[in-house]
């Protein structure tokens, strides 16, 4: 294996492993940050108000994407069956 054919893998690995994660963060991302401003306009620190409704919508991600995130990875994982033999 060459130092090139490894940083591709290791590239289509990682754009892989974002293109996945990017729904869920950045949704998550949003909802905490409404909750934020919230919590500034009514002075109310609590902390299970931004921990609770961020991890529901986590999950709500997960459920609504999951199919997706799942067929892409399981898109990359046979791509990268199949060219093990080029690899040799």
């Amino acid at each position: 294996m060459t130092g090139e054919l490894a940083l591709t893998l290791t590239s289509d690995m990682l754009w892989t492993a974002m293109k996945i994660a990017a729904p869920v963060l950045g949704i998550t991302m949003a909802v905490g940050l409404l909750i934020s401003m919230f919590q500034v306009v009514t002075q109310l620190q609590e902390m299970t108000l931004t921990f609770i409704p961020k991890l529901l919508v986590a999950g709500l991600c997960l459920i609504g994407f999951g199919g997706w995130m799942l067929a892409t990875l399981v898109e990359y994982a046979r791509v990268l069956f199949e060219q093990i033999p080029s690899y040799l």
